[in-house]
């Protein structure tokens, strides 16, 4: 409030001191030299205070000369004070001129220059001033008007111009939350090189994690006194002359608040971005000269200006410990090392799932909202699977479902055997745990993955191979780093159905799609391996799969084709308890040979049948639905053994 009483009374004597210098150059008898010197004393005086006037600040920012500030006022005096466009007429003798105009302006003030009329010169190159040129008007005779976002400014309104406001929103606020040391570091480094720097460099923030960025940038700005802004790089004009007009009002608009820009570079390369943009965005970057940070994966985004690179992670496994040890303070037997091993969240998704479960008080809620968290990205990429089979579903030898046991109790406990245990100190990679289901069509692999998911409260997620593969070099392995990327997250199983079309053997390289399709195998063999979390891979075919990668897995389960005692007990789990049944022979169903996959199709089929017939389920109807399963799996057929005796129908 004081600085503006002041740039007030800083405005009330320039117009003061303008008016007179107008009237004395129309008619110098009624106004003396000694009164504009008085009135030019008294500016003088409202300028030279501890804060400075708008204006003054403005000359100071953009490089204007004192003559330049003065052709500026005179131009925005027409808005301030109503008398100047009649003094302005009066001053060139002309009534049809009530405005002022450069030639005003070099025989008014003190020390003109002609290169004030110049593009390269701070009126015209910051678009400070409007010329009005029309006919055959020359350009020192032509109106002059302020810019209306310039004279808001002089009267000390400090606003975004609603040119830029457009192109721009804010940050999401996130002011309350602490950042963790590790970041902090990422800050310190960003404030410090901006201030030692003799240019503007280019930040460009490397991760896949865009919301421990965003905080970084906001936290750096922050100290820096700057405001920052996320820019949309897709709605940036492909015009060069708009474009240009653009990148000028940004400049200047990053000078006057002052402002910083976050750019999400990474969404140039989603496949949907042309070419006209690419270069309209690479303009506009390497053009403003203000605190700019690129959102952008890995290296790799080249410009002709310094840049400097940052790696931003996700907070360490102790930090997001930490984090849910403060943010959940009304739970009294929650596991903050279990929240922050299963999941690999940053700060301000865990600050906003606290504050979502807070009220409820409910440790289900908690996990719940860590995996509501976690899906948007995966859905995207992945199907996410509905599982409901249990640990009393499946099927398997003993030594098949030991190892299955072994897997959700290794997810459940990886976090304090590699931390507490001091396992990580020894390992550079395989921190996550890869599992291979081999076997035939329907002998339960999916139903396993299913298990596994129930039984640790995780999403499942089978990989739509179609599109993962793309017969464009390079995009293969794009879209399995943003399906990685989006899983490390946790709170998610991969299952990577028919894994062998993906993972197969390695061929020999004859030719360039050779080379390429290898190099997509091992760029998968580095990510499965780096990967933190649980991901199964299902084959029918494992002799087609590459050795490398096999020596890479933690576990592998073959599943063998059912003998008779686990088809009995498929056949006994087959049907639901509200099912009605009526003397069902297992022994004799377990000597159909078939897969728990196909005896679960003959069960739905034989319920159909049992329905229409308004009958409960017998073994004439399973036998009817076995019959239709081996004709589609063309089976050879012994009639024989789907005829049941009338008598045992009947009982």
């Amino acid at each position: 409030m004081q600085w503006q009483h002041h740039n007030s009374l800083y405005l009330s004597a320039a117009l003061t001191w303008l008016r007179l210098k107008l009237t004395h150059l129309s008619n110098s008898q009624t106004v003396t030299i000694e009164q504009i010197e008085d009135a030019k004393t008294k500016m003088i005086a409202a300028e030279s205070v501890e804060y400075p006037p708008a204006l003054a600040i403005l000359g100071q920012q953009l490089g204007l000369s004192q003559f330049e500030q003065q052709t500026l006022l005179l131009s925005a005096a027409m808005a301030l004070d109503i008398q100047i466009g009649y003094l302005c007429a009066q001053a060139q003798d002309n009534s049809a001129q009530p405005y002022p105009t450069f030639a005003l302006a070099l025989v008014l003030f003190e020390q003109p220059s002609w290169d004030i009329m110049s593009p390269e010169r701070p009126l015209r190159y910051w678009r400070l001033i409007e010329i009005h040129q029309s006919g055959v008007q020359t350009l020192t005779i032509s109106p002059l008007r302020a810019d209306e976002r310039i004279v808001n400014y002089i009267k000390g309104l400090n606003y975004l111009d609603d040119r830029v406001a457009a192109f721009v929103f804010p940050l999401p606020e996130q002011s309350t939350i602490a950042l963790p040391p590790s970041q902090q570091v990422c800050v310190t480094e960003i404030v410090e090189t901006w201030r030692q720097s003799q240019s503007s460099p280019i930040y460009q923030l490397l991760g896949a994690d865009s919301p421990s960025k965003q905080i970084v940038a906001e936290r750096a700005c922050e100290e820096l006194g700057v405001q920052i802004y996320r820019f949309s790089l897709e709605l940036l004009p492909t015009q060069i002359h708009e474009l240009e007009t653009l990148i000028r009002l940004w400049q200047r608009e990053s000078l006057l608040l002052p402002l910083a820009l976050y750019l999400n570079i990474q969404a140039l390369d989603d496949g949907t971005t042309s070419v006209e943009k690419k270069v309209a965005s690479r303009h506009f970057i390497t053009r403003s000269e203000s605190l700019i940070f690129l959102d952008v994966y890995e290296t790799g985004f080249t410009l002709d200006k310094t840049t400097i690179n940052i790696d931003i992670n996700k907070p360490t496994l102790a930090e997001q410990q930490q984090a849910w040890q403060e943010e959940l303070n009304l739970f009294d037997n929650y596991k903050p090392q279990l929240l922050a091993s299963q999941f690999n969240l940053d700060l301000s998704t865990i600050h906003n799932i606290a504050n979502s479960t807070n009220s409820t008080n409910s440790e289900s809620h908690l996990w719940q909202n860590c995996l509501k968290a976690t899906r948007p990205k995966l859905d995207t990429l992945a199907q996410r699977l509905d599982t409901k089979a249990t640990w009393d579903d499946i099927v398997l030898p003993t030594e098949e479902l030991n190892m299955l046991h072994q897997i959700a109790e290794q997810v459940k406990h990886r976090s304090y055997v590699y931390n507490q245990w001091g396992f990580q100190k020894r390992m550079n990679r395989g921190f996550g745990i890869n599992v291979l289901f081999a076997g035939e069509s329907g002998t339960g692999k999916t139903m396993a993955a299913e298990v596994l998911a129930n039984a640790l409260n995780l999403n499942l997620y089978r990989i739509d191979l179609s599109s993962v593969i793309n017969k464009y070099i390079g995009e293969t392995e794009k879209n399995l780093r943003r399906l990685f990327d989006a899983a490390e997250d946790g709170g998610a199983i991969l299952f990577f159905d028919e894994a062998d079309a993906l993972f197969g053997s390695r061929s020999e390289v004859k030719d360039s799609h050779d080379r390429y399709a290898n190099i997509e195998v091992n760029y998968l063999l580095q990510r499965i391996e780096s990967f933190r979390g649980l991901a199964i891979l299902a084959t029918n075919l494992k002799n087609s799969l590459d050795h490398a990668f096999l020596r890479r897995l933690r576990f592998v389960i073959n599943f063998p084709f059912p003998a008779l005692p686990e088809r009995k007990q498929l056949w006994q789990k087959a049907f639901p308890q509200d099912t009605p049944t009526s003397n069902l022979d297992y022994n004799y169903l377990a000597k159909l040979n078939l897969a728990g996959g196909s005896i679960h199709n003959i069960a739905i089929n034989a319920a159909f049948l049992a329905k229409s017939a308004n009958s409960p389920v017998k073994m004439n109807h399973v036998l009817t639905a076995a019959r239709y399963e081996f004709h589609k799996l063309e089976h050879s057929i012994n009639e024989a053994d789907f005829i049941w005796q009338t008598e045992e129908a009947v009982r």
